[in-house]
Protein backbone atom coordinates (compact mmCIF):
# COMPACT_ATOMS: atom_id res chain seq x y z
CA UNK A 1 0.00 0.00 0.00
CA UNK A 2 1.16 3.52 -0.72
CA UNK A 3 2.85 5.69 1.88
CA UNK A 4 -0.62 7.30 3.82
CA UNK A 5 1.45 9.79 5.80
CA UNK A 6 3.24 11.97 3.03
CA UNK A 7 1.39 15.04 2.46
CA UNK A 8 2.80 16.03 -0.39
CA UNK A 9 2.03 15.05 -4.36
CA UNK A 10 5.23 14.18 -6.51
CA UNK A 11 6.07 16.28 -9.63
CA UNK A 12 4.52 13.84 -12.67
CA UNK A 13 2.61 11.16 -10.01
CA UNK A 14 -0.39 13.45 -10.53
CA UNK A 15 -3.98 11.95 -10.04
CA UNK A 16 -5.96 14.60 -9.63
CA UNK A 17 -4.91 17.90 -10.17
CA UNK A 18 -6.58 21.42 -8.47
CA UNK A 19 -7.37 24.66 -10.06
CA UNK A 20 -8.94 27.05 -8.05
CA UNK A 21 -10.00 30.22 -10.19
CA UNK A 22 -13.01 32.99 -9.66
CA UNK A 23 -14.28 31.17 -6.94
CA UNK A 24 -14.45 27.97 -8.24
CA UNK A 25 -12.13 25.09 -7.70
CA UNK A 26 -11.41 22.58 -10.54
CA UNK A 27 -10.64 18.80 -9.42
CA UNK A 28 -9.49 17.03 -12.28
CA UNK A 29 -8.66 13.23 -12.76
CA UNK A 30 -5.80 13.48 -14.66
CA UNK A 31 -4.82 9.95 -16.25
CA UNK A 32 -7.00 9.72 -19.54
CA UNK A 33 -3.82 7.06 -20.54
CA UNK A 34 -5.57 4.57 -17.90
CA UNK A 35 -8.84 5.72 -18.00
CA UNK A 36 -8.61 7.38 -15.12
CA UNK A 37 -8.10 4.42 -13.35
CA UNK A 38 -8.81 4.79 -9.11
CA UNK A 39 -5.95 4.00 -6.54
CA UNK A 40 -4.54 4.15 -3.40
CA UNK A 41 -2.47 6.73 -4.46
CA UNK A 42 -6.12 8.42 -5.79
CA UNK A 43 -7.17 8.33 -2.60
CA UNK A 44 -4.59 10.05 -1.14
CA UNK A 45 -4.37 12.96 -3.38
CA UNK A 46 -8.60 13.23 -3.32
CA UNK A 47 -8.21 13.76 0.28
CA UNK A 48 -5.33 15.99 0.63
CA UNK A 49 -6.69 18.17 -2.63
CA UNK A 50 -10.05 18.36 -0.28
CA UNK A 51 -8.79 19.57 2.80
CA UNK A 52 -7.00 22.36 0.45
CA UNK A 53 -10.43 22.98 -0.77
CA UNK A 54 -12.06 22.55 2.51
CA UNK A 55 -10.34 25.88 3.97
CA UNK A 56 -9.76 28.01 1.01
CA UNK A 57 -12.17 30.80 1.53
CA UNK A 58 -12.29 31.78 -2.03
CA UNK A 59 -13.47 28.07 -3.09
CA UNK A 60 -16.87 28.77 -3.00
CA UNK A 61 -18.21 25.92 -5.36
CA UNK A 62 -16.49 22.72 -6.79
CA UNK A 63 -16.40 21.38 -9.88
CA UNK A 64 -15.21 17.62 -10.20
CA UNK A 65 -14.00 16.69 -13.97
CA UNK A 66 -11.47 14.41 -15.96
CA UNK A 67 -9.59 14.53 -18.78
CA UNK A 68 -10.05 11.92 -21.74
CA UNK A 69 -12.88 9.87 -23.03
CA UNK A 70 -13.73 8.15 -19.55
CA UNK A 71 -14.84 9.69 -15.78
CA UNK A 72 -13.28 6.85 -14.24
CA UNK A 73 -13.77 3.74 -15.33
CA UNK A 74 -13.07 1.83 -12.06
CA UNK A 75 -9.60 0.43 -10.75
CA UNK A 76 -6.65 0.60 -11.93
CA UNK A 77 -5.12 -3.26 -11.33
CA UNK A 78 -1.50 -2.42 -12.35
CA UNK A 79 -0.99 0.88 -9.83
CA UNK A 80 1.85 -0.42 -7.47
CA UNK A 81 0.61 -1.36 -3.60
CA UNK A 82 -2.83 -2.48 -4.58
CA UNK A 83 -2.42 -5.29 -3.01
CA UNK A 84 -2.68 -5.92 0.82
CA UNK A 85 -0.52 -8.29 2.76
CA UNK A 86 -1.07 -9.77 6.17
CA UNK A 87 0.86 -12.32 7.92
CA UNK A 88 -2.24 -14.37 8.59
CA UNK A 89 -5.60 -14.36 6.90
CA UNK A 90 -7.26 -12.75 9.93
CA UNK A 91 -4.01 -9.87 9.77
CA UNK A 92 -4.51 -9.62 6.15
CA UNK A 93 -8.34 -9.63 6.61
CA UNK A 94 -8.11 -6.50 9.55
CA UNK A 95 -5.52 -4.77 6.84
CA UNK A 96 -7.94 -4.17 4.45
CA UNK A 97 -11.10 -3.54 6.81
CA UNK A 98 -8.37 -0.76 7.96
CA UNK A 99 -7.48 0.31 4.92
CA UNK A 100 -11.25 0.38 3.03
CA UNK A 101 -11.84 2.33 6.41
CA UNK A 102 -8.71 4.87 5.70
CA UNK A 103 -10.11 5.10 1.85
CA UNK A 104 -14.00 5.91 3.77
CA UNK A 105 -12.56 8.97 5.84
CA UNK A 106 -10.50 10.23 2.64
CA UNK A 107 -13.91 10.17 0.26
CA UNK A 108 -16.00 12.17 3.19
CA UNK A 109 -13.31 14.85 3.08
CA UNK A 110 -15.07 15.06 -0.58
CA UNK A 111 -18.84 14.42 0.34
CA UNK A 112 -18.52 16.76 3.53
CA UNK A 113 -16.77 19.79 1.77
CA UNK A 114 -18.68 22.65 3.00
CA UNK A 115 -18.66 23.93 -0.46
CA UNK A 116 -21.08 22.09 -3.10
CA UNK A 117 -19.35 19.86 -5.51
CA UNK A 118 -20.56 19.89 -9.52
CA UNK A 119 -19.49 16.39 -11.05
CA UNK A 120 -19.40 16.38 -14.70
CA UNK A 121 -18.71 13.06 -15.93
CA UNK A 122 -18.55 11.67 -19.36
CA UNK A 123 -17.57 8.47 -21.00
CA UNK A 124 -16.86 5.34 -18.37
CA UNK A 125 -18.14 6.00 -14.93
CA UNK A 126 -17.76 2.31 -13.54
CA UNK A 127 -16.85 0.86 -9.71
CA UNK A 128 -14.94 3.32 -7.67
CA UNK A 129 -15.63 5.88 -10.64
CA UNK A 130 -18.96 5.75 -10.20
CA UNK A 131 -18.39 5.73 -6.38
CA UNK A 132 -17.16 8.74 -6.89
CA UNK A 133 -19.25 10.99 -8.91
CA UNK A 134 -22.34 9.94 -6.44
CA UNK A 135 -19.99 11.51 -3.67
CA UNK A 136 -20.87 15.15 -5.76
CA UNK A 137 -23.84 16.89 -4.75
CA UNK A 138 -24.98 17.38 -8.30
CA UNK A 139 -24.11 15.21 -11.04
CA UNK A 140 -24.13 16.45 -14.67
CA UNK A 141 -23.69 13.93 -17.36
CA UNK A 142 -22.78 13.72 -21.33
CA UNK A 143 -25.30 11.83 -23.71
CA UNK A 144 -22.21 8.96 -24.47
CA UNK A 145 -21.78 8.27 -20.03
CA UNK A 146 -22.13 4.59 -18.64
CA UNK A 147 -22.89 3.97 -15.41
CA UNK A 148 -22.35 0.76 -13.50
CA UNK A 149 -21.22 -1.22 -10.77
CA UNK A 150 -19.49 -4.32 -11.66
CA UNK A 151 -17.68 -5.63 -8.33
CA UNK A 152 -19.95 -8.62 -7.54
CA UNK A 153 -19.08 -9.66 -11.10
CA UNK A 154 -15.50 -9.73 -10.07
CA UNK A 155 -16.55 -11.34 -6.35
CA UNK A 156 -15.99 -7.96 -4.18
CA UNK A 157 -18.07 -5.96 -2.39
CA UNK A 158 -19.44 -2.20 -3.11
CA UNK A 159 -16.55 -0.93 -0.97
CA UNK A 160 -17.10 2.95 -1.14
CA UNK A 161 -20.65 2.74 -0.44
CA UNK A 162 -21.93 3.67 -4.24
CA UNK A 163 -24.57 1.11 -3.74
CA UNK A 164 -25.97 3.02 -0.43
CA UNK A 165 -25.81 6.39 -2.42
CA UNK A 166 -27.96 4.89 -5.06
CA UNK A 167 -30.22 3.32 -2.38
CA UNK A 168 -30.46 6.94 -1.19
CA UNK A 169 -31.06 8.38 -4.28
CA UNK A 170 -32.87 6.24 -6.52
CA UNK A 171 -34.61 3.29 -3.74
CA UNK A 172 -33.23 0.15 -2.14
CA UNK A 173 -34.44 -2.00 -5.38
CA UNK A 174 -32.84 0.38 -7.74
CA UNK A 175 -29.39 0.00 -5.89
CA UNK A 176 -29.78 -4.08 -5.37
CA UNK A 177 -30.89 -3.72 -9.04
CA UNK A 178 -27.39 -2.16 -10.50
CA UNK A 179 -25.00 -3.63 -7.36
CA UNK A 180 -26.16 -7.07 -7.50
CA UNK A 181 -26.39 -7.84 -11.70
CA UNK A 182 -23.31 -5.41 -12.45
CA UNK A 183 -25.37 -4.07 -15.53
CA UNK A 184 -24.50 -0.83 -17.09
CA UNK A 185 -26.67 1.97 -17.62
CA UNK A 186 -27.02 5.11 -20.25
CA UNK A 187 -27.12 8.74 -19.19
CA UNK A 188 -30.84 8.61 -20.14
CA UNK A 189 -31.75 6.01 -17.67
CA UNK A 190 -29.48 7.21 -14.58
CA UNK A 191 -31.33 11.00 -15.29
CA UNK A 192 -34.17 8.89 -14.56
CA UNK A 193 -33.22 7.60 -11.25
CA UNK A 194 -32.12 10.47 -10.08
CA UNK A 195 -28.15 9.62 -9.91
CA UNK A 196 -27.86 12.31 -12.48
CA UNK A 197 -29.58 15.94 -12.28
CA UNK A 198 -28.81 17.03 -16.09
CA UNK A 199 -27.95 15.23 -19.83
CA UNK A 200 -26.28 17.00 -21.96
CA UNK A 201 -24.67 16.76 -25.74
CA UNK A 202 -20.90 15.65 -24.91
CA UNK A 203 -19.84 18.89 -26.32
CA UNK A 204 -21.66 21.15 -23.81
CA UNK A 205 -20.74 18.92 -20.73
CA UNK A 206 -18.12 21.26 -19.50
CA UNK A 207 -19.83 24.39 -19.97
CA UNK A 208 -22.55 23.06 -18.79
CA UNK A 209 -21.25 21.72 -15.32
CA UNK A 210 -19.03 24.99 -15.04
CA UNK A 211 -22.06 27.20 -15.52
CA UNK A 212 -24.08 25.56 -12.27
CA UNK A 213 -21.17 25.66 -10.24
CA UNK A 214 -20.34 29.33 -11.14
CA UNK A 215 -24.25 29.75 -10.45
CA UNK A 216 -24.01 28.39 -6.87
CA UNK A 217 -20.31 30.21 -6.28
CA UNK A 218 -22.72 33.77 -6.76
CA UNK A 219 -24.79 32.51 -4.24
CA UNK A 220 -24.10 33.71 -0.82
CA UNK A 221 -21.98 31.14 0.72
CA UNK A 222 -22.89 31.43 4.34
CA UNK A 223 -26.58 30.16 2.93
CA UNK A 224 -25.30 27.22 0.69
CA UNK A 225 -23.54 25.93 2.85
CA UNK A 226 -25.88 25.95 5.24
CA UNK A 227 -28.19 24.30 2.84
CA UNK A 228 -25.97 21.92 1.99
CA UNK A 229 -25.24 20.23 5.26
CA UNK A 230 -29.04 20.65 6.44
CA UNK A 231 -29.76 18.07 3.26
CA UNK A 232 -26.61 16.01 4.08
CA UNK A 233 -27.66 15.84 7.64
CA UNK A 234 -31.14 14.35 6.82
CA UNK A 235 -30.37 12.41 3.87
CA UNK A 236 -26.98 10.74 5.01
CA UNK A 237 -28.44 10.07 8.68
CA UNK A 238 -27.72 6.32 8.85
CA UNK A 239 -24.93 6.77 6.49
CA UNK A 240 -21.91 6.00 8.74
CA UNK A 241 -23.03 3.01 10.33
CA UNK A 242 -23.80 1.27 7.07
CA UNK A 243 -20.14 2.35 5.39
CA UNK A 244 -18.87 0.39 8.43
CA UNK A 245 -20.43 -2.72 7.80
CA UNK A 246 -19.56 -1.85 3.65
CA UNK A 247 -16.07 -1.72 5.38
CA UNK A 248 -16.01 -5.35 6.97
CA UNK A 249 -18.19 -7.11 3.49
CA UNK A 250 -15.20 -5.02 1.45
CA UNK A 251 -12.10 -7.08 3.94
CA UNK A 252 -14.35 -10.13 3.49
CA UNK A 253 -14.29 -9.92 0.11
CA UNK A 254 -10.97 -9.11 -1.17
CA UNK A 255 -9.44 -11.38 0.71
CA UNK A 256 -11.94 -14.27 -0.61
CA UNK A 257 -10.87 -17.02 -3.02
CA UNK A 258 -13.57 -15.57 -5.10
CA UNK A 259 -12.20 -12.49 -5.70
CA UNK A 260 -8.86 -13.66 -6.43
CA UNK A 261 -11.33 -16.28 -9.02
CA UNK A 262 -13.18 -12.95 -10.52
CA UNK A 263 -9.86 -11.06 -11.64
CA UNK A 264 -8.13 -13.56 -12.65
CA UNK A 265 -11.13 -14.35 -15.20
CA UNK A 266 -11.59 -11.02 -16.18
CA UNK A 267 -8.29 -11.11 -17.09
CA UNK A 268 -9.03 -14.49 -19.10
CA UNK A 269 -11.42 -12.94 -20.46
CA UNK A 270 -13.62 -16.15 -19.40
CA UNK A 271 -16.92 -16.24 -17.10
CA UNK A 272 -15.49 -17.01 -13.25
CA UNK A 273 -16.83 -19.78 -11.31
CA UNK A 274 -17.37 -18.73 -8.23
CA UNK A 275 -17.69 -21.04 -4.91
CA UNK A 276 -18.31 -18.88 -1.96
CA UNK A 277 -15.16 -19.41 -0.65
Amino acid sequence: MIDTISTEIAEGEERIRLHVADGIAELTLCRPDKLNGWSWESTRQLGLLADRIRFDPDVRAVLLRAEGRAFCAGIDVTAPGGAITGESAAGRNRNYYEGIRWVHERFAVLARLPQPVVAAVQGYCLGFGFELALMADIRVAARDAVFALPEAQLGVAVDAGGDLRIAREAGAGWAKYLALTGRRIDAETAHRLNLVQEVVPPGELEDTARALAAEIAANAPLAVQGIKRAIDSYADAALPAALDRVAMTAALTLTSEDSREGYSAKAARRPPRFTGG
